[in-house]
């Protein structure tokens, strides 16, 4: 299936401007299909003469005319002629023959898409006639306002310049909608956008009111309000908001209705968002309780490393002292990770932040006081979920600290490099230092062990168990070591499925 923007992408002489107009069009035109009970197409012609289309849009208030998909197909050649008199047009042109889908009679009615004194394209609007027989009040309404919304597309009024929406559950027709005069009074209010403001605490007969005094009476003295509220309740601006009152909230957009002379009035589409705004509470104090709890985790390892710090102090053995300082270590490269967690609102790590902190401060550690050790980083951990990033810090944190150990021994500068290579859930990772080289580091292909050898079982466990990877050994390129780690993350993958 063609997508929308390789359609346009076939138009070289549309400019920017042109594609971002045909990007909101379709970005906000399902207003218009829902309110007209009728089936959106976007046809543009092609340089070889050839009609396109490049985008369809089915109504969600009644049954589609189409429910296979069209998008990238040729229109057919017979509807060539009348095509080509929509485009020459100005204005709303319409068909003078019915057709048929499927079992349905159809008539079609085109909006020529104009942007800078040019035609761009055309909406169709196919209409089932089904649709326009014993109709009610509400029917007649939403058609209606349909109508004039559809009418605005020639005359460059729709889509809006500018719009403000910052309302995340954006209201839909179905929803709930009312109409207003220029004035702002209410001509028609939908059933389902009286019970939003029945739940709000309004008892007034909302017809033949100022919406914006149907609004603010709901408000008390001392109540905040969003700055676009006003405008949204008196349809001046094509902006959204949100009305919370009696315990309740409504999302509420406003599209203004234009003539060729100006404003006539607006459609103001309402939802009960009560329900969702109470599970956002819900999800934020879950998320402010997870956060304090990495907090907290960070803290108590922190202590224990304090404490881990001042028994090396009180002892007398240079051993002793020498494994409390890699368990001091390797306690605070776990606290380290927390601390990430502790500073977003998921269970998702950014990796690259918390691990170019984390071996810096492991170069710093194992470095004698004449040395300096410089650590570099190429390419991209991303994020990644706890369970993945606390046992790759300290596979990393133990190979960084072998090189500085063995690879740098008696030696006063040095340099190392960590290139990251990740595609999905899938993590190749290069260690490279410009050291003494492999035979002081690498030991039948692991990790030289020092001390009690706690780091290669480190690092052969988390990398063999945990992530299914490999570790190889080589020579660098500068004469010392190199390190490849391939692995796969499988609590990522685990969150992907």
């Amino acid at each position: 299936m063609a997508v929308f923007t390789q359609i346009l992408a076939m138009r070289p002489d549309f400019t920017d401007a042109d594609r971002e107009w045909l990007h909101q069009l379709v970005t906000d035109w399902q207003v218009i299909a829902d309110l007209s009970f009728a089936d959106l197409l976007l046809i543009l012609p092609m340089p070889d003469g050839r009609y396109v289309v490049a985008d369809q849009c089915r109504p969600s208030t009644v049954m589609t005319l189409r429910s296979e998909d069209v998008v990238g197909k040729e229109v057919d050649r017979e509807l060539y002629g009348e095509l080509d008199a929509a485009m020459r047009a100005t204005s709303i042109f319409r068909s003078t023959v019915m057709r048929s889908i499927g079992k349905s009679t159809v008539c079609n009615v085109y909006a020529p898409v104009r942007h800078e004194g040019k035609t761009l394209g055309l909406v169709v609007r196919e209409t089932n006639m089904a649709t326009r027989e014993s109709n009610g009040r509400y029917e007649s309404e939403s058609i209606n306002a349909g109508k004039q919304l559809y009418e605005m597309i020639p005359r460059g009024q729709f889509p809006y310049h500018d719009p403000v929406m910052n309302q995340r559950h954006n209201a839909r027709v179905a929803d709930g909608f009312i109409i207003l005069t220029v004035d702002g009074i209410v001509r028609y209010a939908s059933p389902n956008a009286v019970s939003c403001f029945r739940r709000l605490g309004s008892l007034t007969t909302m017809q033949g009111q100022y919406l914006s005094e149907v609004g603010t009476q709901l408000l008390h003295t001392n109540d905040t309000f969003p700055e676009s509220l006003p405008l949204v309740l008196s349809g001046k601006a094509a902006v959204d908001s949100e009305l919370e009152a009696n315990r309740s909230a409504v999302s509420m957009r406003s599209l203004p209705l234009y003539d060729a002379n100006g404003r006539t009035g607006a459609i103001v589409l309402c939802r009960d968002v009560t329900e969702l705004r109470r599970r956002d509470v819900e999800l934020q104090t879950k998320d402010a309780t997870i956060s304090e709890i990495h907090h907290r985790v960070k803290n108590n390892l922190q202590s224990i490393s304090a404490l881990l710090r001042l028994q090396a102090r009180k002892t007398q053995s240079q051993e002793v002292k020498k494994e409390l300082a890699e368990a001091q270590r390797r306690v605070q490269t776990i606290a380290m990770v927390h601390e990430g967690l502790s500073q977003t609102a998921d269970e998702m790590v950014d990796f690259d932040k918390v691990i170019s902190k984390l071996l810096k401060m492991s170069v710093d550690l194992a470095t004698m006081s004449d040395q300096r050790i410089d650590i570099d980083f190429d390419g991209s951990f991303g994020l990644m979920p706890a369970q993945d990033a606390t046992p790759l810090s300290l596979v990393l944190t133990e190979l960084v600290t072998n090189a500085v150990e063995h690879g740098f021994e008696d030696r006063q500068q040095g340099h190392i490099l960590i290139r990251a290579k990740r595609t999905g859930t899938h993590l190749d990772i290069a260690v490279e230092d410009d050291g003494s080289g492999i035979e002081a580091e690498e030991e039948h292909g692991m990790a030289k062990s020092s001390g009690s050898g706690l780091g290669t079982q480190i690092i052969n466990t988390f990398v063999t168990n945990d992530f299914a990877g490999s570790v190889h050994w080589e020579p660098g390129q500068q004469g010392g070591t190199k390190v490849i780690v391939s692995i796969n993350l499988r609590a990522a993958q685990a969150e992907q499925n």
